[in-house]
């Protein structure tokens, strides 16, 4: 029987209402919280139910379609990697394929200049409401990761705003997930194993099913915690804290119930390059460029993708393994 994580929980409201005595006490425990777990809960004044139900909503209503409807935003259609993610799409390396649809929406970058793989604008459905209500999750979700981002440079004994400059128009991604109702599910990955490749990721969750890794290789039920978001550290924060923090893998288990997710995985910049950030130590990573980090990483993941790289349409430039961060479950093992 799989056994339940006991995550911390960090309130946040100082982060908004605070001095800054209180913003750096927040920043501590936030420090240890990823140092020891990697994932956590966060809860706050910042946090507003309605937006959640909003979005939540509006998924219902989108992901209510027929196949025809949704496919005519199809995410190999974009510009920027943006779309509906049918079932089947992702693949983690050799695991099965991922039993989920997904909607996914970037930094919605108009300007023509400055335009990269995942920065442009976003395909967005034709139903009445849709950019709205997603925008607004989008904006909500982000201006709690700015402050969030603040507590990390405290964390990492950096200025508060040292973050600032490397996240104006990051490649930041919202994922609508859905995983529909299926009565003879069995125990097997909704999403395979995986760390995530940013720096770091807000995810709010309608029903169980998210578990993660601990460091003895065992796989942990992760319950829900009303009035919170969840927290994780990906590829991103593991290399600027120079290995303080390890990105903890983790995956989604095929569940009965229907359930929905939205993960917003917070970026820096596309061209900011990310290196180890902690003064006085010995870097123990290779610095690694933020965007390009994210979009061959994808490319490996995206079937769409994956096609154009075999036709030779698309050519990655120093892209990694997928496994390359965080703890690997048959290492833990060993």
């Amino acid at each position: 029987m799989t056994e339940t994580a006991v995550l911390p929980v960090l309130d946040i409201t100082p982060l908004a209402h605070g001095s800054f005595a209180e913003r750096k006490a927040v920043a501590e425990q936030l420090d240890r919280a990823c140092a020891d777990a990697g994932f956590l809960y966060i809860t706050g004044a910042q946090l507003d139910p309605a937006v959640f139900a909003r979005v939540l909503a509006r998924a219902k209503t989108y992901f209510a379609q027929d196949e025809a409807a949704k496919m005519a935003s199809y995410i190999g259609g974009s510009l920027n990697h943006s779309g509906y993610v049918p079932v089947g799409e992702e693949q983690f390396a050799n695991a099965t394929p991922d039993l989920k649809e997904a909607f996914d929406i970037n930094c919605d970058y108009l300007p023509t200049d400055g335009r990269r793989p995942l920065l442009g604008p976003n395909l967005w459905p034709a139903m009445p409401g849709f950019r709205e209500d997603v925008l607004a999750y989008y904006e909500h979700v982000t201006g709690i990761g700015r402050q969030i981002f603040g507590a990390f440079a405290l964390a990492l004994g950096l200025d508060e705003d040292f973050f600032d400059a490397h996240t104006q128009h990051p490649p930041s991604q919202l994922r609508l997930i859905h995983y529909p109702h299926d009565p003879a599910a069995h125990d097997r990955p909704g999403i395979g194993s995986h760390t995530d490749y940013e720096c770091f990721t807000l995810l709010h969750a309608t029903t169980a099913g998210l578990q993660i890794v601990d460091r003895d290789g065992e796989w942990l039920d992760v319950p829900l915690l009303p009035n919170s978001l969840i927290i994780n550290i990906g590829d991103m924060m593991e290399i600027m804290s120079n290995g303080r923090y390890v990105a903890t893998r983790h995956r989604v288990k095929k569940v009965a119930q229907e359930r929905y997710s939205f993960a917003l995985f917070h970026a820096c910049d596309y061209d900011h390059v990310v290196a180890p950030v902690v003064r006085g130590e010995v870097p123990r990573y290779a610095p690694l460029k933020s965007g390009e980090h994210l979009f061959n990483q994808t490319a490996q993941t995206f079937r769409y993708l994956k096609e154009r790289v075999a036709r030779g349409e698309l050519v990655l430039n120093d892209a990694v393994p997928l496994d390359s961060f965080g703890r690997n479950v048959e290492a833990a093992r060993a």
